[in-house]
């Protein structure tokens, strides 16, 4: 009998969409392909979370209080019955009821999709195979942003690499 597995989209919102206020690249593309494994998921019955980030500050860059910015994007939209877990970092297990609810319903494989892979995925990935998950990780449902760090500028491909690669090596099964 297959162990239950979940899927777990994180940060899906529209201020990392064109014309939100921390954009990440080619996110209309990466929504498109986590629409498709939650579709997947949902037809396989999996248990299906979605994560939202919510900063603790109105004047934060993004993902402001109450804001539209904030919301989950409609192309990933929660149905009836499915679970929104709020964050306020970017480990979405880091004082939220996340694990619990995953214990709760026995569940053994996560699969994660959503942004910003330099953060918020790395994070809970790493968290999740920390706690025993095995996770799969879904290359072009996650999104990365262009970074920089002193005289070394990366492009979000750059940067996708550089924390997928990583992930791959003891953390996910990277498809």
């Amino acid at each position: 009998m297959p162990s239950p597995k979940a899927l777990i989209l994180v940060d899906i919102q529209n201020d990392y969409f064109t014309g939100g206020l921390w954009p990440v690249d080619e996110m209309a593309q990466v929504a498109e392909a986590a629409r498709a494994v939650l579709e997947t998921a949902r037809a396989a019955g999996d248990l299906v979370i979605h994560v939202r980030h919510e900063a603790a500050s109105s004047k934060a860059p993004f993902f402001r209080p109450g804001t539209a910015g904030a919301e989950i994007h409609p192309s990933v939209a929660p149905l009836p019955g499915e679970a929104i877990v709020l964050k306020h970092r970017p480990n979405s297990f880091h004082e939220t009821d996340l694990h619990a609810r995953l214990t709760e319903a026995g569940i053994a494989q996560l699969t994660i999709v959503g942004a910003m892979t330099q953060m918020c995925i790395d994070a809970t990935t790493r968290a999740a195979r920390d706690f025993g998950f095995d996770v799969t990780l879904v290359a072009a449902a996650c999104g990365a942003r262009a970074q920089s760090f002193g005289d070394v500028n990366l492009t979000a491909a750059q940067v996708q690499a550089a924390f997928l690669g990583p992930l791959e090596m003891s953390y996910a099964t990277v498809l």
